[in-house]
């Protein structure tokens, strides 16, 4: 069995996360290897990797647990997660015995979102070697605060600059509730963090190059605490529960496992930029076509399958750098969205100031519920729009399914009431005048006509017929509506159409002159 495949046994990955988030109330196979975790979804078919984690997202009945535990089972899933207090009835454990899949109960203080990171961050596959060093390290970080926490015999939380969890040692629960609270929601309280701000505790951690010991006292256990860093940069910190302060082997001991840490988190963040990178570069050959496009399309891993694009863009205030920060954080929350909640594989990657996505889907309104899915957990409705492009029966018309998507999120800018999410179907009127638009405008089309005169006038003479004119095609000639909308009286309304009709030669009465004038008003505002 490969060195991966050990590390990320179920047994393996349950000993390192401790039993304060998880707890195994039913075995299933121990020597299972944990893969992919996928957050349930009960509208959609189940397609999981051999080894899925799948996340039972509001299940209680215990009925459809054992069915979902059956299912699992002949797809050779690890192991099913559940809110606590998980429902173990007979006919749960039976269905569990015979399917040889784990029942995980999820501690109800933690957030699925929080969970579902956890599970990501303990199984990332992570190849590089360290360098020889002192201390007996796996490949990961939490293996990594397991040694730190045994050379120390303290329970360890390692933490990124933001005071966000990154990996933590077994013991937990026997600290105080500020560390459980911590590790549960994967990030320092508010509050705590607040009273070690107006301590100065963060200060002296980041000014001190060994380890500081902070006591706030009450039920709090103190800490000794030790800065990350590469150089001049913090990356993070580490942080051990302490009942009394350091011994000087202990602080000669954190402070070398710190420089380890430090390895390990460089490590990691040249890894994300490489793949970053390398996937970004394949999805820009599969959308762009080409000789070389099979070829990315086979390891991007989409080389067989129905696909679709969609166009992700991010409203953002401020200047350039503001709308490219706004992008790449846009594209880690939907690459993470695409990875837990679509079995088969996908892809995420920015193309000038829009994120595109590769989705392995038989309809767009699969596409649609992703996206919408997406929208509503990071609720980003109010500051996000998608485009979904056509569905594709292979890879080489992959670019136009990303027409498409650049074309719907183009015209989702400028439709009346769709909402945050759009298919083609949902936005033809739109398309319709954004193609016209475009057309004239690569013939140097100019505005001819009744409406050309209209805007002469308005803009030689200060008045104001276009905007009366479109008031009254858009309502359909009804003149109280029209002249509510503009701001006037409806006497004053419909002597502004009458002197507009004598200026401009406008017969209202021709439906092919109000649909000519119509959409050259409609054009105008694209």
């Amino acid at each position: 069995m490969a060195d991966r495949e050990i590390r990320n046994r179920l047994d393996h990955v349950l000993a390192d996360l401790g039993s304060t988030v998880l707890t195994p109330v039913l075995p299933g196979r121990p020597e299972a290897v944990a893969d992919t975790p996928v957050i349930h979804d009960p509208a959609e078919p189940l397609e999981l990797a051999p080894g899925a984690l799948l996340l039972g997202v509001g299940l209680r009945e215990p009925a459809r647990v054992a069915g979902l535990l059956t299912e699992l089972g002949v797809l050779r899933a690890a192991a099913l997660l559940v809110k606590a207090p998980a429902p173990v009835t007979e006919v749960v454990r039976v269905a569990a015995e015979a399917a040889g899949v784990a029942l995980l109960e999820v501690s109800a203080a933690a957030s699925w979102s929080h969970v579902l990171a956890l599970l990501q961050s303990r199984l990332a596959a992570d190849e590089t070697a360290l360098p020889d060093g002192a201390l007996p390290l796996g490949n990961d970080l939490f293996a990594l605060a397991n040694a730190i926490a045994a050379l120390l015999d303290a329970p360890v939380v390692i933490e990124d600059r933001s005071s966000r969890v990154l990996a933590y040692s077994e013991g937990q629960e026997t600290t105080d509730p500020g560390r459980v609270a911590t590790v549960l929601g994967r990030q320092v309280p508010e509050e705590l963090q607040r009273e070690l701000r107006e301590q100065g505790v963060f200060r002296e951690l980041y000014r001190s190059a060994g380890p500081v010991h902070v006591d706030l006292g009450g039920d709090t256990i103190p800490r000794a605490a030790i800065a990350v860093r590469a150089g001049e940069e913090i990356l993070g910190s580490v942080w051990a529960a302490v009942r009394s302060p350091l011994s000087p082997a202990r602080v000669t001991a954190l402070t070398d496992a710190a420089k380890i840490v430090a390895l390990h988190l460089m490590r990691q963040r040249a890894g994300a930029d490489v793949q970053r990178r390398l996937r970004a570069d394949l999805l820009a050959t599969v959308l762009e076509g080409g000789p070389d496009a099979a070829e990315a399309a086979s390891r991007l891993g989409v080389a067989r399958e129905s696909l679709c694009v969609l166009a992700a863009q991010a409203r953002a205030e401020g200047g350039q750098a503001e709308q490219e920060a706004a992008t790449q954080r846009l594209c880690d929350a939907l690459s993470l969205h695409l990875r837990t909640t679509v079995a088969r594989p996908t892809a995420a990657a920015p193309q000038g100031g829009v994120v595109y996505g590769l989705l392995p889907v038989t309809a767009d309104a699969a596409a649609a519920r992703i996206a919408e899915d997406f929208l509503a957990r990071t609720g980003t409705k109010d500051a996000v729009r998608i485009g979904i492009g056509r569905i594709v029966p292979e890879w080489s018309e992959v670019p136009r399914s990303r027409r498409d998507a650049d074309a719907v999120l183009r015209a989702l800018g400028h439709a009346h009431q769709s909402g945050p999410v759009a298919r083609l179907a949902d936005v033809h009127v739109e398309l319709l005048l954004t193609r016209l638009a475009d057309q004239l405008a690569a013939d140097q089309y100019p505005v001819l006509g009744p409406v050309a005169t209209l805007l002469t006038h308005d803009t030689e003479h200060n008045t104001d017929f276009v905007p009366t004119l479109a008031a009254y095609l858009d309502l359909f000639g009804d003149v109280s509506a029209a002249a509510q909308r503009i701001h006037v009286h409806p006497n004053t309304f419909r002597y502004r159409l009458r002197r507009l009709s004598e200026i401009s030669g406008l017969d209202l009465g021709d439906p092919r002159a109000r649909l000519g004038a119509h959409l050259q008003l409609q054009l105008r505002d694209l």
